[in-house]
């Protein structure tokens, strides 16, 4: 036996590919899946009347069984009075480890037999659906008493989500302290809300089932009461006033009764590499998915966010102006997708701050912003930190002011996953970066530093964020609610840092990536990139001592002999390179005070 086993029961044909790729979601890489057909003779009739309808279904299960390699080629339907014993006797002689069960009507046996009869004899996790709209992802509403079922309802309700949301329903005890579910919310970034309720539980399921294409539901393993064939009242009550498919879980091995921590562990003989590729396969997507700006403008207001743009800006007057004529016409003038823009300036020396005054957008001088209580210091990073406490939105958006190719699509890129995916708290933005060699571009010449030092570093250190383009891009885009609570460093680690907090906080499933096409800008000469790279190797030694507690930057030297070959000089020159970290800004009381934020 391979080892995961997973046994899908089928009483039809009816959506087979549908119940293979949920299948599919449940199994853990190198697990297989075992087809069985169900056949249910009326008492009475010879079993022979079997024959025919057996006949169509083991067609149709090996055909599916055939093209497909994690399903395997050995096919059964069972024919009986009661062809679920059958089914059950070979899940205990395979010693299978979950048991997926078409349920063709609820209160109605399954092959024969009650479902209270699957959940008491089944010697392994089990999971009953019925209905046949709950195919294709869709918002999931996820209940559970308490604990006993936690982690394979979350497993089950995140397989049939796909991409989309979960709502968490919790019937909680009023003997019992309220359990922390902020605690399951960050384990499963997917859940994007949660409701409570000591009473009412059954009007509290179907009230909030509307918006909701499925209900997946903790059984218990109470008898049920006498002539009812569902698991307990609350269940067969939500069945027969909900018109939505609902999914019953049993786990095997009952957890705590308290709400906890769900184990996500089932995975575990699935390779790191895979879990990267699912997220590229599933995170990554294109700025040309969100180009209906009025589309995006109507689930803004429907989600109820407003969106700031912030510019950040360091004498860059050749591009600044087209960078914000360009995006506040297409995006707040011709269409409202964006509530703000400021530009965050870094003490200029040019006209930077006069050209984005003369469109009337708000400008502000990031040395400026809080300096009586926290002081100031030079970088970008220090600049984005501060441009939360001058901002409002929901969603901040971040955009270089340096690019030449600037098209809106570098901030509905951004946007449209945050939008359209409430499980994404943050996107970053990829793209081509032609670098000019003798006057003339070439393609893919840029991002000299992600390739050499950032993704080399992610792969040895983070592999679980290996599949991130480019870790070090200027164009990202989170909500305020993710970003307030992350500290920022002050100069080139920002993006690092910003990645790898982040990732600690919400998970591999919380961040996303976009294709923002093509980005031109003036390329940085080598020197610089040598003081990003050191500055950039800091952070990351930082975050890798708070995470095996070991010391390293006590250490190590923070000034950078710089090699300088001009035809007038040729020498070594010390420059002290070293970011400084910022905490979260939420822990600012002047920051609480202005955003009615408490931390």
């Amino acid at each position: 036996m391979s080892q995961f086993d997973l046994v899908l029961v089928l009483s039809d044909n009816s959506l087979l590919e549908d119940w293979i790729g949920l299948a599919m979601r449940l199994l853990p890489e190198g697990g297989e899946i075992h087809i069985r057909g169900t056949v249910e003779v009326e008492a009475g009739k010879s079993l022979s009347e079997g024959a025919t309808p057996a006949r169509a279904l083991r067609d149709v299960i090996y055909a599916a069984a055939s093209a497909n390699p994690c399903v395997h080629d050995e096919v059964h339907v069972y024919v009986d009075y009661q062809p679920f014993m059958r089914v059950l006797d070979e899940v205990i002689q395979m010693n299978a480890d979950l048991l997926l069960v078409q349920w063709k009507s609820p209160g109605q046996p399954i092959g024969g037999i009650s479902a209270e009869d699957i959940f008491q004899l089944a010697p392994c996790d089990v999971v009953l659906i019925n209905g046949d709209g709950w195919q294709g992802d869709g918002d999931v509403l996820l209940s559970l008493r308490g604990g006993p079922n936690m982690s394979l309802g979350v497993r089950v309700a995140q397989a049939l989500a796909g991409l989309e949301d979960i709502t968490l329903f919790h019937a909680a005890d009023q003997r019992r302290n309220a359990p922390d579910l902020e605690l399951v919310m960050r384990a499963v970034p997917q859940i994007t809300r949660t409701v409570t309720a000591v009473a009412g539980i059954t009007e509290g399921i179907i009230r909030e089932a509307v918006g909701h294409k499925v209900i997946v539901m903790g059984a218990s393993f109470r008898k049920p009461e006498k002539g009812s064939l569902s698991v307990n009242p609350i269940i067969e009550n939500v069945q027969h006033q909900v018109k939505l498919p609902v999914a019953l879980v049993r786990g095997m091995r009952q957890e705590a009764l308290e709400f906890h921590q769900p184990n996500l562990n089932w995975q575990a003989n699935e390779s790191l590499s895979t879990r990267v590729d699912r997220w590229f396969a599933e995170n990554t997507f294109h700025s040309a998915e969100f180009s209906d700006l009025r589309a995006l403008v109507e689930l803004k207001e429907k989600r109820g966010l407003s969106i700031s743009l912030a510019l950040p800006a360091l004498n860059e007057e050749k591009t600044v102006g087209t960078v914000i004529s360009t995006l506040k016409t297409a995006l707040m003038d011709e269409v409202p997708l964006i509530d703000e823009m400021v530009l965050i300036d870094s003490n200029s020396s040019d006209n930077t701050v006069s050209i984005a005054q003369s469109f009337g957008i708000p400008t502000y001088v990031h040395q400026q912003i809080l300096d009586d209580q926290v002081g100031a210091y030079h970088g970008k990073g220090e600049a984005l930190w501060k441009s939360l406490y001058v901002t409002r939105g929901d969603i901040v958006v971040w955009v270089d002011t340096d690019i030449t190719n600037i098209h809106p699509r570098f901030v509905y890129g951004l946007i449209g996953p945050l939008l359209k995916y409430p499980r994404v708290q943050f996107v970053k933005g990829f793209y081509a970066r032609p670098i000019e060699v003798n006057g003339k571009l070439q393609a893919y010449g840029g991002g000299r530093v992600t390739e050499l030092v950032a993704r080399p570093l992610f792969n040895l250190f983070y592999p679980e964020l290996s599949g991130v383009i480019q870790p070090l891009s200027g164009e990202y885009a989170g909500r305020r609610e993710a970003l307030e609570q992350i500290p920022f460093f002050t100069g080139y680690g920002v993006e690092t840092g910003m990645l790898l907090d982040l990732h600690t906080r919400y998970g591999l499933e919380g961040i996303a990536q976009s294709d923002l096409e093509v980005r031109v800008h003036h390329n940085q000469p080598l020197v610089g990139l040598s003081k990003m790279s050191f500055a950039i190797l800091q952070v990351f030694i930082a975050r890798l001592e708070s995470r095996y507690g070991v010391q390293l930057l006590d250490k190590a030297y923070r000034s950078m002999k710089l090699v300088i070959q001009d035809p007038e000089r040729f020498a070594l020159e010390i420059a002290e390179i070293g970011d400084v970290e910022r905490p979260p800004i939420l822990t600012l009381p002047a920051y609480q005070e202005k955003h009615e934020r408490t931390n």
